[in-house]
């Protein structure tokens, strides 16, 4: 039982403890309508958990791998049995939407996740979102969100770092905290949030910035929001861009986005990359560009040449932090600028501005305001 206790950190050993003897194979699931409820109590909150996968449901065979490992191969219903303090905080219910690494998240994806939160959300009987993603892309999808949730009511995004078979495994407490945070009312009117490793982020300002480490998710510029102290959830600030109920972007009738391209500036670069975007159908092009957003002349008549082409072309920043100033030769060259949004980020706005107006001039408003 020792044995048991110590191990008992981690998801995988709560599973043992909860299901008996279960393989993690056996744990997996392809069917995304599966939902797990438990007894409702009336005095608690009633959080809704959107699982897509991703680390924070990871496995491997070692508890000492943190990066071989298998994304997405525990359900919902594992992962919250495996938190059972969960029932003291909250009236928690589980859906598996997917269950994939963030890697594979794609458009089709990004459309009925808002949707069904938007759906959720409608409801008088749901309080708050919790989403279970992956960490590599959690940014984008956590501001896609940001832009597109209809609702006032905490949506909180969540992951991990280590898989839940990992010694210290962080996937089990992040959950907790982020059942926790979507239960406050301090969590309303805030935007789509990010919780790890103790800290509250804004989806707007939050990034990945290594490929390991637990801390990896900074806000270099504009900060954490809150953070997770003492079992208590602590706000500081509020983001102040627009956001949720704010926003004019609706993807209620939408079954398609257009097509966004990144295209990654560095020496000796060509035209090439934006010509071949452009014949494969890209409307907008985000450019990774060096410093404060520039194009090398070569890279510079490419995108030129795609504007002519009626493709909106964005420039932002491989830097990592940083606004990238509008100049008088953007206006010369009909650029819109991605403010302090990366690379990532920018893309999901242009898609969406996409959606409404094909005018540099308006999308270029949409940066400054979202």
């Amino acid at each position: 039982m020792e044995l048991k206790r110590i191990v008992g950190l981690t998801f995988l050993s709560s599973v043992i403890l909860f299901l008996g003897p279960l393989s993690l194979v056996n744990a997996s699931v392809n069917d995304s309508k599966m939902t797990v409820k438990h007894s409702v109590k009336e005095e608690l909150p009633n959080i809704k958990i959107l699982a897509t996968g991703g680390t924070i449901a990871g496995s491997s065979e070692s508890s000492t791998d943190t990066t071989g490992y298998e994304s997405g191969a525990l359900n919902i219903k594992t992962i919250i049995k495996a938190v059972p303090q969960l029932k003291k905080i909250a009236n928690v219910s589980g859906e598996q939407v997917v269950n994939i690494g963030s890697q594979n998240i794609d458009n089709s994806i990004l459309l009925k996740l808002a949707k069904r939160i938007n759906t959720l959300l409608a409801s008088k009987d749901v309080d708050g979102i919790v989403v279970t993603h992956g960490s590599d892309t959690m940014e984008e999808t956590a501001y896609f969100l940001n832009l597109v949730v209809k609702s006032d009511k905490p949506v909180v995004v969540v992951g991990s770092m280590r898989p839940a078979t990992a010694i210290s495994a962080d996937g089990p407490l992040n959950l907790y905290n982020a059942v926790k945070i979507a239960s406050t009312k301090d969590a309303r009117n805030t935007g789509v949030l990010v919780a790890l490793n103790d800290r509250i982020s804004a989806a707007r300002y939050i990034t990945k910035t290594h490929t390991t480490a637990v801390d990896t998710f900074k806000s270099p510029e504009q900060g954490y929001v809150g953070e997770i102290a003492g079992d208590k959830v602590i706000f500081y600030n509020k983001p102040t861009r627009k956001h949720t109920t704010q926003s004019v972007f609706d993807v209620s009738k939408l079954d398609k986005l257009p097509q966004v391209d990144i295209i990654y500036g560095y020496q000796n670069d060509s035209r090439d990359f934006y010509d071949t975007a452009v014949k494969a159908g890209a409307k907008g092009i985000v450019v990774a560009g060096a410093g404060n957003g520039l194009l090398s002349d070569a890279a510079l008549t490419g995108a030129r040449d795609a504007v002519k082409k009626g493709v909106v072309i964005v420039r932002s920043s491989r830097v990592g932090s940083g606004v990238v100033t509008h100049e008088e030769s953007d206006d010369k060259d009909t650029f819109v600028t991605s403010d302090s949004l990366n690379p990532q980020k920018a893309r999901i706005l242009l898609m969406l501005a996409l959606t409404r107006t094909k005018d540099p001039q308006k999308i270029q408003e949409y940066f400054n305001e979202y």
